[in-house]
């Protein structure tokens, strides 16, 4: 399967009030934007967005853009700018640089093509999204509510991913006296199930895959922000 979307952004000003957004159909979409930024900005955030929304489906991606800069900038030149330390080939820093690196992020392990559509020509997905990119840029010019949309409602809701935080240093507490753990008896062999073992001790399960099977494994689990393994334990 391939998921068809057009993003797009919009910046009143240029840079002023910004919006980005993209669009699958009327109950698949997202929007989102700034109180002050550029329109390069939105046309890259609507393409990171889409990226994260359908991160967690096995689904190919074929992403309909009317910025020229966006698609050289993921398909042609990141390469040359990681190699370069994230310059260009004149030496100097390479704009909007966090978007791109987040951009680059999310591209690992998905398979994606961009297309490039005319702008404000009538393409329903790119007029979908770009209507939906400027009415955010206004809402912010007018100190409105963001039309933010449902998201990608067609793959179910995308595992939460947990911000990694670091436990602060806590008190030595004194642990109180508790009764003693109580052993349960060993099942019979004929009640076990597929995943139950006679003894409460660490198994190892082997499985077989095939590089396909195993792409598609990765994928779900960087969706998911784990590893594959960790995947594979919450399944069993």
């Amino acid at each position: 399967m391939t998921i068809t979307a057009a993003a797009d952004g919009s910046a009143l000003g240029n840079p002023g009030p910004a919006g980005w957004a993209w669009y699958i159909d009327d109950n698949n979409w997202a929007a989102g934007g700034w109180k002050h930024a550029t329109n390069n900005q939105g046309e890259l955030k609507a393409v990171l967005e889409l990226f994260r929304a359908t991160a967690h489906v096995d689904d190919d991606l074929l992403v309909l853009c009317d910025s020229q800069y966006v698609i050289n900038s993921v398909t042609k030149w990141m390469r040359g700018w990681k190699a370069k330390g994230w310059r260009k080939a004149d030496g100097k820093a390479v704009m909007n640089l966090e978007l791109l690196q987040e951009i680059d992020e999310a591209l690992v392990g998905r398979t994606y093509r961009f297309e490039w559509v005319k702008g404000h020509a009538n393409h329903p997905l790119n007029e979908a999204a770009d209507s939906r990119a400027r009415a955010v840029s206004e809402a912010y010019q007018r100190n409105a509510a963001i039309p933010s949309g449902p998201g990608f409602v067609a793959g179910g809701p995308a595992p939460a991913v947990p911000a990694r935080k670091t436990p602060a240093a806590a008190a030595p507490v004194k642990a109180a006296a508790s009764a003693p753990a109580v052993r349960k008896a060993p099942k019979a062999s004929a009640d076990l199930g597929l995943f139950d073992f006679e003894e409460d001790r660490p198994h190892t399960v082997q499985l077989a895959l095939s590089s396909d099977e195993l792409a598609r494994l990765t994928r779900r689990a960087t969706g998911s922000g784990v590893s594959p393994e960790e995947l594979l334990r919450g399944l069993i």
